[in-house]
């Protein structure tokens, strides 16, 4: 199979040579894991990304071949699973915010993760995101930390783009609000 089809039809092909699956997680997984270890840190990083391309595998023969791009329908997997260790999350997000050490390696950080989480910041943004919804949370990270379209994130939390778009604006303004007031 050449290497530029797209993800729904590895995942057709998969129906009949399970082998075939192996393309997605090869495409996708190094995003899944560095999305993942952002939210819980690197301990439970592997287990959820194996959980998640798990469950992705079980529930394939239901995958909307419509859709070429599988990466918000594996986002949205691995944000439930993420859901199921929220305590941990939380955990994480107030250390962060009381010692301001990122459990990310330097080799993971991008453009996005060097704008939204400079040193300076990010004991206020840790102890901004521990604070905010669950919903806010992750349509914020979908987008920064998992460089989700607005689409792409509605896609993977079942929710329509509006519902995105509005979330995104609440979420960004609690974070503006709390950097403002910790730069005063």
């Amino acid at each position: 199979m050449e290497q530029t089809a797209d993800d729904a039809t590895f995942i057709a092909l998969s129906r009949q040579d399970p082998e075939q699956f192996t393309e997605l997680f090869r495409r996708h997984a190094p995003h899944i894991q560095r999305y993942v270890v952002r939210r819980l840190g690197p301990d439970p990083a592997d287990d959820i990304v194996a959980e998640t391309f798990l469950q992705a595998f079980r529930q394939r023969d239901r995958y909307d071949q419509a859709r070429p791009d599988a990466r918000p329908w594996l986002y949205g997997i691995a944000t439930n699973l993420i859901g199921h260790h929220r305590r941990s999350e939380i955990r994480q997000y107030r250390a962060l915010a009381r010692t301001g050490a990122d459990p990310v390696t330097e080799s993971f950080t991008d453009r996005v993760d060097n704008r939204i989480s400079a040193s300076t910041d990010s004991k206020p943004l840790a102890a901004a995101l521990a604070a905010m919804s669950r919903d806010l949370r992750d349509t914020l990270l979908l987008t920064a930390w998992g460089e989700l379209t607005y689409e792409e994130v509605a896609t993977a939390l079942g929710v329509p783009v509006g519902t995105v778009r509005s979330r995104l604006s609440r979420a960004r303004a609690k974070l503006r609000k709390t950097l403002e007031d910790h730069h005063e």
